[in-house]
This record gives C-alpha cells, sequence and structure tokens, in this order.
C-alpha cells in the first residue's frame, strides 16, 4: 500500500470545478512534484493533503489511514509555506523548535533535535539571531529546519524557493534535495517552476485545469510527453508543434533536436537571440513557427533562408 493515497479527490467553488477527480499513490521517502501553471490545482491539492481544506469528494489515506476529515494536527505532517512565517521576535532557535514546545516534547529531546537541524542546515552560528537579521536564504533554511524537528515523515511544501533570487533558488535547491535524501523524508512539493521540479523531484505531476495531464519522472515528461499540454509545458524553450500540410497529427520536436543543414524543409529566419552557450533561432516552417537551438554563436539575419531538419527517432506525434 502507497504511504500517501488520494482516491478520486474533488473540489469545488461555486460553479467552478478546481479538481476534478484526482488519482495519486505516493511512495515512503518520495520527493513528489505538483508542477503546474497558476490556477491548475495544484494548491489547493495540497491544502487538501494538509487538512487546511477538505474535498468535496474522494478519499485521502496517509500510512493506511483515512484521513479525509482530520484536522491538520491528527495528520501528523510538516508544512514549509511560501511565506517564512517566522515570529520575528523569536530567535532562530526558538522559531525551530516551537512547534516541538507546542506539543510537550521534553527539553533534552528537543535540544537534540535542535543540534541536528541546525548542523545539518548550517544553522549552528546563526541560533541567537532573529528573522530581521538573517538574509532569505537563512530563513527558509530557518522554515526547512522547523519541518525536519519535527520528525513527521511527510513534509508538504508550497513554493517555498519562489521568494529567493536565482543563485539562492540553486543553491537552496541543492540543499532541499540532499536533506531530503539524507531524512527519507517523502515530500509533496508544490512548483510552477519546471526546473525545480526536473531537478529534484523523483517524479512529476504536471497539473491541468484541474486534472492530472500526465504522472511520470523527469525524464518521462521530457522524452516522452502524453500531450501536447505536456509537450509544451516541459522544456525550455518548449517543443515546437506543427501541423504539416495534409497531414492531420501534429508533429513535436525539441529545438535542440532541429539541425540546419540537408534538412527537408527550407524555412526564413524571423529572429535570433545569442545566449552565450547556444543561440536561439526563430524560423517559419510551413508558416508555422519553429524554434530551434543551436550550439554556440550562430550569426543570421531575418529573412535568411536555412534548410532544416530533425532525426525520425526525435519525433513525436499527438492527435491533432
Amino acid at each position: 500500500m502507497s504511504f500517501l493515497t488520494l482516491d478520486r479527490i474533488t473540489r469545488r467553488f461555486g460553479d467552478h470545478d478546481v479538481l476534478r477527480g484526482i488519482d495519486l499513490q505516493v511512495e515512503r521517502g518520495e520527493f513528489v512534484a505538483l508542477l503546474g501553471a497558476s490556477g491548475c490545482g495544484k494548491t489547493t491539492l495540497l491544502r487538501l493533503i494538509a487538512g487546511l481544506d477538505h474535498p468535496d469528494g474522494g478519499t485521502i489515506r496517509l500510512d493506511g489511514r483515512d484521513v479525509t476529515k482530520a484536522e491538520p494536527a491528527e495528520r501528523g505532517m510538516s508544512m514549509v509555506f511560501q511565506s517564512y512565517a517566522l515570529f520575528p521576535h523569536l530567535t532562530v532557535a526558538d522559531n525551530i523548535v516551537f512547534g516541538l514546545r507546542a506539543r510537550k516534547v521534553p527539553k533534552a529531546e528537543q535540544g537534540k533535535r535542535l543540534g541536528e537541524a541546525a548542523e545539518m542546515l548550517g544553522l549552528a552560528k546563526l541560533l541567537t539571531r532573529r528573522p530581521a537579521e538573517l538574509s532569505g536564504g537563512q530563513r527558509q533554511r530557518v522554515a526547512l529546519a522547523r519541518a525536519v524537528v519535527s520528525h513527521h515523515p511527510l513534509c508538504l511544501m508550497d513554493e517555498p524557493l519562489s521568494n529567493l533570487d536565482a543563485q539562492l533558488r540553486a543553491e537552496m535547491r541543492s540543499e532541499l534535495r540532499r536533506v531530503q535524501q539524507a531524512l527519507g523524508l517523502t515530500l509533496v512539493y508544490v512548483t510552477h517552476d519546471q526546473v525545480e521540479a526536473m531537478s529534484m523531484a523523483d517524479r512529476i505531476v504536471l497539473m491541468h485545469a484541474g486534472g492530472i495531464a500526465q504522472v511520470g519522472t523527469p525524464d518521462d515528461l521530457y522524452e516522452r510527453p502524453a500531450s501536447p499540454v505536456v509537450a509544451r509545458f516541459i522544456g525550455q524553450p518548449p517543443m515546437n508543434l506543427l501541423q504539416l500540410p495534409g497531414e492531420t497529427a501534429l508533429r513535436g520536436v525539441r529545438p535542440e533536436h532541429v539541425a540546419i543543414g540537408d534538412g527537408p524543409w527550407e524555412c526564413a529566419v524571423v529572429r535570433s537571440e545569442y545566449h552565450g552557450a547556444d543561440t536561439l533561432v526563430e524560423v517559419t516552417c510551413h508558416g508555422q513557427p519553429l524554434l530551434l537551438k543551436h550550439a554556440g554563436r550562430l550569426r543570421v539575419e531575418a529573412g535568411t533562408m536555412l534548410r532544416v531538419g530533425w532525426p525520425a527517432e526525435r519525433e513525436h506525434r499527438f492527435p491533432a
């Protein structure tokens, strides 16, 4: 039996179906990312798992227990929010063990867990500071330490890195994955950032319009997208989708797989962007935009004609 099971979960707000029959199984120790655009229902689903809201239909089971109607405190899970949710008047140490004190965990055990979490997350020298004296990355580490010391086997995270700059996000992604694996945490992580999902998660749940578009490993979603929705969401830049004359199916090909040379199609250059490691070129193919990624510097002017093509094994076909 899976550690966390969602069975036919539905949620409505007025006349709007926010979640439509969600089925999902999460194994113990797994890192699962709920990925999707704003409004797809991923945060609503996380709130239902946490017990901050209740479904209109379906069942939520945690480690074999039906927790569909249970209160948050009865579910035995921790949560890290987008906002750090730290008490400004408390020190780092007091913020980390606040939940343990509320649960009346013995002081000796509090100190032991605090020391372990502070060492693991590099907070040992910051325990006497207050949140206002910390950087954004340090505050997020405190929020993560607070979840770690709870020793709850399931941790829920709602876009916890979105307030950080790009460099800090990259550092925290690595740190978060390391901590999750070291502790064997079961982690359900909400994000709209595909880089976060692709770089950290064991499996990605790509949500679209209140449903699940595809569940799989990062490699599954990138190499074997189940639909045009998945193909266009996963990848930077996204997959090209073309409907060629006389064909009913859509052809899909990733920009990095489009090659310039002796291909079957002659295309006009619309624009090019030099990114340092590569050049992104947009061309027009049968009246439709096509992006290609060329390694290194490629100097082409708008209006230049190029012949392009791609290997047959790199092409995807989708119903129109």
